[in-house]
């Protein structure tokens, strides 16, 4: 999901909700219109705090999760800034997402556990700035723990793949990974939990 909350910001989120689709359909929903709701209210201000919108935002989120009953829901959940070139992101043990500066890639690692568990659960914040060029990739953990003759992708593959993409588009990016898994396990997804979400900030001059 995403979703633009004022001139130079724009929020995106990717949840990996425990169990089937038929069982979660409703409880997904619900979190979905929190999320469009509430996001502009918190971060479509002139003068707030983003680290703590961020916060807030979790916690209504959680609590709308709670709601369809208690169930595990990893969540990635970010704000781009497009006038200062940063990120502030939150990371509900969800996989880690991968940023990458040119060679280097960065682990966004976890700074909260997984919403849907326990109503009062302590969540933080953080924030990166990216240089021009740089990418913020996200995946499912379908993509991750895809499998071929026993031996998962992982994230160190999944990791090597962002390295390796040259696409210079975030769509083309999505596309080189969804490319690399199927590679891997040499056919099309099986599966419906097969997600990779791409930020990336342009070059000076270049248009999206």
């Amino acid at each position: 999901e995403f979703l633009r909350v004022g001139p130079s910001r724009v929020l995106f989120a990717l949840l990996d909700m425990a169990g089937r689709r038929s069982e979660i359909r409703e409880t997904l929903l619900a979190a979905q219109n929190t999320f469009r709701t509430l996001a502009p209210k918190l971060f479509g201000r002139e003068d707030f705090n983003e680290t703590t919108a961020m916060m807030k935002l979790l916690h209504d989120m959680n609590d709308t999760i709670l709601q369809g009953g208690v169930r595990s829901c990893p969540a990635f959940i970010g704000c781009y800034n497009e006038d200062l070139g940063t990120v502030c992101y939150a990371n509900a043990g969800h996989t880690p997402a991968m940023l990458r500066d040119g060679t280097e890639i960065t682990l966004l690692e976890g700074t909260g556990l997984p919403l849907g568990l326990f109503s009062l659960v302590p969540q933080s914040a953080s924030t990166r700035a990216l240089a021009p060029g740089a990418v913020v990739l996200a995946v499912s953990r379908g993509i991750v723990e895809a499998e071929y003759a026993g031996e998962e992708f992982g994230l160190d593959r999944t990791v090597k793949a962002l390295q390796q993409a040259g696409a210079h588009s975030a769509h083309g990016l999505c596309l080189d990974i969804l490319q690399a898994i199927q590679n891997f396990t040499r056919a099309a997804p099986t599966h419906n939990d097969v997600t990779a979400l791409v930020l990336r900030r342009n070059l000076p001059g270049q248009k999206l």
